[in-house]
């Protein structure tokens, strides 16, 4: 996507930020943030589970649509969740494409390996754009056994740059390199034409993603690689306890959030 590319020109990195609903949406979007990747994290973030693995086509796009209402300059990518592409092409280009034709998104990720090389393909043949996702891929936990550390070892970090070579190749407009040292990122940042997004890979990326939750102090368990800006957690205890206060002060609701309306004395 040209936009992209012109990004990778500039001065500053890139800026990627999650979103699952319109008003976060909103506000990231009037930040500047360049791009709102609508993350399967929603499963642990939003909806309650203790992996990204129960999360749905149909979750996807219904926040990936609020998301896109929500924002007005920034690019919209739906990351597409676990089984949705790679079992069958057919099917996979069916939910990939309802990404953009139903729920507004710009773009779709795919955690990547070497299954997605020739989907990655196919996708942007279609009219589909793709960012890769190589490293840490969440949805292979299980395999993976645990949230750890990627291209640890020359012949682990050789095969990411390699499938970051053929997804390139393959059309990826993008690519998010996540959990990997830094000294690897780098050098895969440096052979891709492509641009590269970080998150627990240094700075030497053409960008950075982060979970908005762990930015914004929300997350209980942040992962190492993040970083808390913000204690919105605290803003919101603090605003609840006032309203669970006042309500039982009998101070709100006051006179000024209600109304009276003549002749309605006498009812019965």
């Amino acid at each position: 996507m040209t936009t992209t590319r012109e990004l990778r020109d500039r001065t500053e990195p890139i800026t990627m930020l999650t979103a699952y609903d319109a008003h976060t949406a909103s506000v990231i979007d009037d930040c500047g943030i360049d791009i709102l990747l609508v993350g399967d994290s929603m499963g642990t973030e939003a909806l309650g589970y203790d992996s990204t693995l129960p999360v749905t086509v149909d979750d996807v796009e219904r926040h990936t649509a609020a998301v896109a209402r929500g924002s007005d300059d920034a690019l919209v990518v739906a990351d597409m969740p676990f089984l949705s592409v790679g079992v069958d092409e057919a099917e996979t280009v069916r939910n990939a494409g309802r990404m953009l034709k139903d729920a507004g998104a710009d773009a779709v990720k795919l955690e990547s390996g070497p299954h997605t090389v020739e989907l990655t393909e196919r996708l942007t043949q279609l009219g589909i754009p793709v960012m890769a996702h190589l490293g840490l891929t969440p949805q292979h936990v299980n395999q993976l056994g645990g949230y750890t550390r990627q291209g640890t070892t020359e012949a682990a970090a050789e095969e990411i740059l390699s499938l970051a070579h053929a997804h390139e190749d393959a059309g990826a407009f993008a690519l998010v390199v996540e959990h990997v040292p830094a000294n690897v990122a780098a050098q895969v940042t440096e052979a891709l034409d492509i641009p590269t997004i970080g998150i627990g890979a240094g700075s030497d990326c053409d960008g950075q993603v982060l979970v908005i939750s762990d930015v914004l102090g929300l997350s209980k368990n942040a992962p190492p690689f993040a970083e808390q800006f913000g204690d919105v957690r605290a803003a919101m205890t603090d605003a609840i306890e006032g309203y669970k206060t006042a309500v039982e002060a009998d101070s709100f609701p006051a006179d000024e959030h209600s109304h009276i309306e003549d002749g309605l004395d006498d009812l019965g």
